[in-house]
C-alpha cells in the first residue's frame, strides 16, 4: 500500500510512505512527477538506490515496516528525506570536494557499497541522521533566469 499526501507547495512538504518492497516504479514516478525532464533519469537512479537501501538494508524487506519519503522544492533545491524503521547505519565520512569520488568505491569483489558513491555523484548534498535511519538528499537546480531590472 502507498500513502500519499498533497504535493508540496511553497515550503510545504509532500509525503509518500510504502511497505518495504523493491517494486519502486510507481513510487519513483510519483517522486519525479514535478522534476524537470532533463534531470529525471539521473535522479531516478539516485532515488532508486536510496529507496532500495531503506527497504532492503534498513527494513530487511519486512512488509510490516514502512519507508517514508518527504519531499519539497525549497529555494531552487529539490529535497528528499527518506526514513526507514531499521536499526540504523553508520556511513563513512562525506567525500572531500578535491578527492576523486572513485576513491570511495569498495573493492571489486564487494557485494555492496557502490550505492553510497553513486549518491554522492548524483546529489549535491547527502546527509545521514545521527541514528542512521534517515537520509537527506538535495539536488540544486541550475539558477533560474531572472528578469533584468535594467532598461
Amino acid at each position: 500500500m502507498i500513502t500519499i499526501s498533497l504535493r508540496p507547495v511553497g515550503r510545504h512538504w509532500g509525503t509518500i510512505s510504502f511497505a518495504s518492497t523493491l517494486y519502486l516504479c510507481p513510487i519513483l514516478d510519483l517522486l519525479l512527477a514535478e522534476i524537470p525532464r532533463k534531470l529525471q533519469a539521473e535522479l531516478r537512479l539516485g532515488l532508486q538506490e536510496a529507496l532500495v537501501n531503506a527497504a532492503k538494508h534498513g527494513n530487511n524487506l519486512d512488509p510490516s515496516k514502512t519507508v517514508v519519503v518527504r519531499f519539497s522544492l525549497i529555494d531552487d533545491q529539490y529535497w528528499w528525506v527518506i526514513s526507514d524503521q531499521g536499526g540504523g547505519f553508520s556511513p563513512a565520512p562525506e567525500p572531500e570536494l578535491d578527492i576523486d569520488p572513485t576513491d570511495y568505491l569498495p573493492p571489486d569483489e564487494a557485494e555492496s557499497g557502490r550505492g553510497l558513491c553513486l549518491l554522492h555523484q548524483i546529489f549535491d548534498q547527502v546527509q545521514w541522521s545521527r541514528k542512521g535511519t534517515e537520509l537527506r538528499l538535495c539536488k540544486q537546480l541550475e539558477n533560474r533566469p531572472r528578469l533584468s531590472l535594467g532598461r
